[in-house]
């Protein structure tokens, strides 16, 4: 079952950045990527420690984990899409802090585009507000996960150039 259909009114935020990497590269390298390196916590967020329970080596459709966050929450993550190397999407339920009174379910969607000599990363996150939620989302939630969210990016293709250089 889908989380997010046509007539769901949703609260998208939208990051990008660019890295030298090629398409191939950042993605090969970010999709399965150790959490606790990229999510370190910002502002209210916390940091991701890792993940556990997952199924699979995060490379297919169907595939689950619990993300393990430094405030001791967690929730569940299921990867949806899987298109090599352009992008990847996942749906996020589950939550056990203040999201479960907030939101239903989240999408996010990962694109690694060609760019120049690089990529662009672009990442997305859909949030799904439960009945009466959806301006507190917009108005509070989502510009403060922005933020989180350019760190993540950024940190995300930083990480990763430096993986590249290693190989």
């Amino acid at each position: 079952m889908t989380l997010i259909n046509n007539g769901d009114v949703t609260v998208p935020v939208t990051v990008q950045t660019r890295t030298t990497l090629s398409p191939r590269a950042a993605f090969d390298i970010i999709v399965p990527i150790d959490l606790s390196l990229v999510f370190t916590g910002w502002g209210p967020f916390p940091g991701v420690r890792g993940a556990k329970n997952q199924t699979g080596a995060w490379d297919a459709a169907g595939q689950s984990r619990n993300p393990d966050l430094s405030d001791g929450s967690t929730a569940v993550e299921r990867l949806t899409e899987y298109t090599a190397p352009h992008s990847f999407a996942y749906e996020l339920t589950g939550f056990t802090d203040v999201l479960r009174h907030l939101v239903s379910g989240v999408r996010g969607e990962w694109t690694f585009t060609p760019d120049g000599e690089g990529t662009l990363i672009r990442w997305t996150y859909e949030f799904k507000p439960l009945p009466g939620r959806g301006p507190l989302v917009r108005q509070a939630l989502a510009p403060a996960w922005r933020r989180y969210m350019i760190d993540g990016v950024n940190k995300a293709a930083q990480v990763a150039e430096g993986i590249a250089l290693r190989r």
